[in-house]
């Protein structure tokens, strides 16, 4: 038996299951004909051309009968390899850690994400694709992440301008900018949730992104970029953001770190009705077994396997410490 390279759910002899062809690749069998060199290539070759932002290296993709082509128009996906500049620890999971962790969001905690599998280059190697959500059935639809929302660039806030903000302030963006904001303030409030108890140290502002609606009004987007970033980097920062803007809790103040305290606090922030507060935070120790076994699945190493699962558990712990 294999693993689904999209949902990671075994399959005999397939790469994809049915399910995830259909969901990704309009039901073919997608051929991805590039060695990781000529990704590489590609990419600085046309790297002014490619409308898709980000520090990590990636290209546009669309599909042309089964194969998947680099282009720079009407991309359908975004292909995203292991980087080419040194992270600190377990560089070659990158791709399969965000994967997990897009899986663990949809699956387990029915956050909506944008679409996304494992594809392999030519030569072996594993690179993350996701499916652009912007694009419907031919027609493309606006999406604006937080920094552009709230006016923030390098030119009026300096180099750091993604970080420079609260998750408390973000939440005024939703009530500022969506029709049925009380659905869309606690679908942002279990985002930040997740995005800490599975470690996502850079969940900053352009992680963060309304859509718009067939109907012309604003929603929040499909999550996306969702990884364990503390993986890779031990030493940073649990958060990108500061929880609030001009405020601390009595847990942090004894402890330096987030825990249920800050997150209840968070919620009225947000103006969620404290029962629903405390239910979305008691989902995540209720699915423990279900998480643990995606981990099991996915196609992180096994070194990367155990770093997971430990952080995952080290943030449990934070989060549950009152029951």
């Amino acid at each position: 038996m294999r693993v689904c390279m999209g949902c990671l759910k075994q399959v005999e002899n397939k790469v994809y299951c049915n399910a995830c062809l259909r969901k990704m690749f309009k039901g073919k069998s997608p051929i991805l004909n590039l060695k990781k060199t000529e990704f590489q290539t590609i990419r600085y070759q046309k790297i002014d051309h490619f409308s898709i932002s980000g520090v990590q290296d990636k290209i546009s993709l669309k599909l042309s009968g089964k194969n998947l082509i680099p282009t720079t128009r009407e991309g359908e996906y975004i292909l995203k390899p292991v980087p080419n500049t040194d992270i600190e620890y377990l560089q070659a999971d990158i791709p399969a850690n965000e994967h997990l962790t897009m899986q663990i969001a949809k699956q387990i905690f029915k956050i909506q994400t944008a679409e996304n599998a494992l594809i392999n280059f030519v030569d072996g190697e594993s690179a993350y694709i996701t499916k652009r959500f912007d694009r419907r059935e031919g027609q493309k639809f606006r999406q604006e992440d937080f920094c552009q929302i709230g006016g923030i660039s390098p030119e009026s806030d300096g180099p750091n301008f993604k970080y420079e903000t609260s998750y408390e302030e973000i939440g005024k963006i939703i009530h500022d900018h969506c029709a049925a904001p009380k659905i869309e303030i606690e679908k942002l409030f279990k985002l930040v949730l997740f995005n800490y108890i599975f470690g996502n140290g850079d969940a900053h502002l352009k992680n963060f992104s309304l859509i718009e609606t067939i109907n012309s009004d604003f929603v929040l987007s499909p999550a996306y970029d969702l990884l364990n970033t503390n993986i890779h980097f031990p030493n940073e920062s649990r958060m990108a953001l500061d929880m609030f803007e001009d405020f601390e809790t009595e847990h942090y103040k004894n402890n330096g770190f987030c825990g249920f305290e800050d997150f209840i606090k968070l919620g009225e922030f947000y103006k969620i009705k404290s029962n629903r507060v405390k239910k979305m935070i008691l989902e995540f120790p209720g699915k423990r077994e279900k998480v643990e076994k995606l981990i099991s699945q996915s196609f992180l190493s096994s070194e990367g396997k155990e770093k997971y699962l430990e952080i995952y558990l080290d943030r449990l712990k934070a989060m549950t410490e009152k029951f």
